[in-house]
């Protein structure tokens, strides 16, 4: 079993934990635990689920797989649904899947009346090394991803790496991109185990600490913690480009690293070498493909992307390993 402590919380991570799930909820509260699952999850895992929470008071929630679940509807769908099923402000709520579970869940805990306790057990890579941790909460709107959110730590986080054995492989892939951006963020050494393909528990464990460091220098997003976003302006935007359904999240975040570092080097921020070794990697490990994407065809989806100032684009460039830079940027000089 591996902990990571954080400031609020712990994160549990240990094969074969969602076996004794029911244990760890009943240290997090005396009433009633709702389960929020997406549908691919519920499918998946509904007869383990429920043999694993026979020992509490429980409800489930199911929730349509996919994006577009983290929309003003769905929250009010299942809101609705927690209602009707009796939720209290002293019961826990679980998000049980991926990061759009654990969004969507963690926004409802911080608004419906005004607070719930919840935890998260995260079932996709991605899940796993970074949405589940730091207490980002959204839901997306037409104009963009996440520009509707909260920041909500949850009570706990438990990471069961068995989860992956059902993972399909566009979303290993889309997860690993997470992987390679903590490595290039904050520990080079990392980069050397996934060369190998190496792939266990205290690789989630390192990726995940990454994080952690620049979570508690910087909660709220106000300095520090924009190095995260390496990569996901233009991420999202081409999510947000091609309606959330041609590329994963983490294979957006893949062109959009690339395209970071392009712009990098035409900022004189970013060493060429630099540039073409990581590109190299990431087409390696076919995290990305060629043709690689242009991030001119994007511009006029980041406009509304919620790292816009008043003076421009706060952009995350890397200088070197372990060296991100904040830069912000003219939109119309890109």
């Amino acid at each position: 079993m591996e902990t990571i402590k954080t400031i609020d919380y712990t994160i549990t991570i240990d094969n074969g934990l969602f076996d004794n799930i029911a244990q760890l909820l009943k240290t997090h509260t005396n009433g009633t635990c709702h389960i929020i699952v997406d549908s691919k999850v519920y499918k998946l895992y509904q007869e383990s689920l429920k043999k694993n929470l026979e020992a509490i008071n429980y409800t489930i929630t199911i929730v349509r797989d996919g994006e577009g679940s983290k929309s003003f509807t769905t929250y009010q769908d299942t809101v609705a649904k927690l209602i009707q099923k009796g939720i209290r402000r002293d019961d826990l709520l679980v998000a049980l899947g991926g990061g759009v579970i654990g969004d969507l869940c963690g926004f409802i805990a911080a608004t419906l009346y005004r607070g719930i306790p919840f935890v998260q057990i995260p079932t996709t890579l991605l899940s796993m090394v970074d949405s589940s941790i730091g207490g980002k909460t959204a839901i997306n709107l037409p104009q963009g991803k996440n520009l509707v959110g909260a920041f909500n730590m949850p009570e706990a986080v438990f990471i069961d790496p068995e989860f992956l054995s059902t993972l399909e492989e566009n979303q290993l892939r889309s997860g690993l991109v997470e992987v390679y951006k903590a490595a290039l963020l904050g520990d080079k050494n990392l980069l050397e185990d996934l060369k190998v393909d190496r792939l266990d528990n205290q690789v989630i464990k390192r990726a995940i600490e990454v994080k952690r460091i620049i979570v508690e220098q910087d909660p709220y997003d106000q300095g520090a913690r924009l190095v995260l976003n390496f990569g996901h302006t233009f991420g999202h935007a081409i999510e947000k480009a091609h309606n959330f359904e041609t590329y994963t999240h983490g294979e957006a975040v893949a062109e959009g690293i690339i395209m970071a570092l392009q712009i990098g080097v035409d900022q004189g921020i970013t060493p060429n070498a630099l540039c073409h070794e990581i590109k190299a990697i990431l087409l390696e490990k076919h995290l990305v493909t060629e043709p690689l994407l242009n991030y001119k065809d994007y511009l006029p989806y980041i406009s509304h992307d919620k790292k816009m100032s008043r003076d421009g684009l706060r952009f995350v460039f890397l200088k070197d390993y372990e060296h991100p830079v904040i830069k912000t940027i003219d939109q119309g000089a890109l």
